[in-house]
């Protein structure tokens, strides 16, 4: 692992909240803050993936790199290929981290942490997960949860991913953070294959790589990011943001 790169996909596309990228949050549109949290990570270089010149416009307007996409991308891993094909033709960048666009109050450091298990060549992506707190998460299908076997303190193998409440019996779950640090040839690879049948299944996107048998490592973070999809959530960011502002 020797030089990442920061790739933030963005749309404006979104059917919850329309225009979500360029909602207002303390004065600046939410991608923007998503862009200075992964800045301040401090990993490597940061780009936003768009297919929307006005997400490239408000991103230029404050010093950031945007580089346009194909409208007609199916999920944020194929847009994030593009655009690293397009930024890095030479493969100077071996890693490719996916910062998800919605994701404006993530701690830089939670970022930073999903590149540690790259440092073991067996390891093909690596992503983020959290202890379940909240009795109602553990059965909430919208809470994905890791099952793994722990290979060192803090850090898992990747079995499964799912929707269902698991493993059963006692034991802490694991709430599963969509933030993804790719080596570049897994990602190659990945968007190179059909979606599988239990990533179908389970709308998830990573069993796909398991299916296929890539090796996924996940590192626990102690809290999950705000993730905004709503209106609720988007007032939920506004008042993180104002409460850091005034510390």
């Amino acid at each position: 692992m020797s030089d990442p790169l920061v790739l933030i996909p963005a749309r404006v596309a979104a059917t919850r909240l329309p225009n979500k990228p360029l909602a207002d949050i303390a004065g600046e549109p939410m991608i923007v803050h998503v862009w200075r949290r992964a800045m301040e990570a401090g990993i490597g270089p940061v780009a936003i993936a768009t297919d929307a010149p006005e997400i490239a416009e408000a991103v230029a307007k404050v010093g950031g790199q945007a580089v346009m996409t194909r409208a007609d991308h199916a999920s944020g891993s194929d847009r994030i290929f593009e655009a690293v094909e397009k930024l890095d033709p030479e493969g100077r960048h071996d890693v490719v981290v996916n910062v998800q666009g919605d994701l404006p109050t993530v701690d830089p450091s939670v970022i930073a942490a999903s590149i540690t298990p790259l440092s073991d060549p067996s390891v093909d992506l690596a992503t983020l997960v959290a202890v379940i707190e909240r009795e109602e998460e553990k059965t909430n299908p919208n809470v994905v949860k890791m099952v793994g076997a722990q290979v060192s303190p803090g850090r898992f193998r990747a079995l499964y991913f799912t929707r269902a409440t698991a493993p059963y019996g006692e034991g802490p779950l694991y709430h599963h953070i969509g933030l993804y640090a790719y080596r570049r040839k897994a990602l190659q690879r990945f968007v190179g294959m059909k979606p599988s049948p239990l990533e179908l299944r389970e709308k998830l996107e990573q069993l796909r790589a398991l299916e296929a048998g890539m090796r996924i490592d996940a590192v626990v973070v102690n809290d999950v990011p705000l993730g905004v999809d709503t209106p609720h959530d988007l007032d939920r960011a506004r008042e993180i943001v104002a409460a850091r502002r005034t510390v």
